[in-house]
């Protein structure tokens, strides 16, 4: 059986478990911070990221690469469709939102969620680039009504918990949020996802561990 390892406040995490409970593929969860640096964790994820998956053949670190081996692993219900190019749009609509949006807006999560601060330079580098990519988010997502067109992939995975974080980090830290300022209303986007089975799961169980988490002392 797979294991899950990480925490389900990662986006990435969260990423991954929406992919196994969509194809219904049996897991367990492991919790495991980030930045653990004993050798049963760097033995599987190097860098000490999150997620990464235990297997009977081996871990495997890097959610896409989880994502691509679950799709190998179990191909049906697809979470990419049977052609090859529509394959290709769909990974690269999952490259745009992690490398372009929410990789950029992760600049502000220190100070959006964490308590840090962004330098003002800094906010001004960040507010210039998304905006730019965000415009070219436009031109790539169909939002009819799925990422990448009539059916749910593994796109739907990533932007349905990354869209969220750029919106709200952006809004929190620069004063506005970047992607309803461009029509994208990821809002009701998430909401037409997260009537899914898979992502009110997700959603239930980052809820619960953020509960835990506000109780510890």
């Amino acid at each position: 059986m797979i294991t899950l390892c990480g925490f389900s406040l990662s986006n990435y995490y969260n990423k991954v478990k929406l992919v196994l409970l969509e194809k219904g593929i049996p897991f367990t969860e492991e919790r495991v911070g980030t930045g653990r640096t004993d050798e049963a964790v760097l033995s599987a994820s190097p860098l000490g990221k999150i997620p990464f998956i235990r297997t009977e053949h081996g871990t495997l670190c890097e959610s896409q690469a989880i994502v691509d081996y679950l799709e190998a692993l179990q191909p049906e219900p697809r979470l990419l469709p049977a052609d090859p190019w529509a394959q290709a749009k769909v990974r690269e609509l999952t490259a745009f939102v992690e490398l372009h949006l929410e990789l950029v807006a992760r600049e502000l999560y220190p100070q959006a969620f964490f308590g840090g601060t962004v330098s003002e330079a800094n906010q001004a580098r960040i507010a210039k680039l998304l905006t730019r990519n965000i415009t070219g988010f436009k031109r790539l997502a169909k939002f009819s009504p799925y990422l990448a067109g009539d059916t749910f992939t593994q796109a739907d995975c990533s932007a349905h918990v990354s869209l969220p974080l750029v919106g709200m980090a952006s809004k929190i830290v620069l004063g506005d949020d970047l992607l309803l300022a461009q029509g994208v209303d990821w809002k009701a986007y998430t909401r037409f996802i997260g009537e899914r089975p898979s992502a009110q799961k997700v959603a239930a169980d980052r809820k619960a561990d953020t509960e835990a988490s506000a109780r510890k002392p």
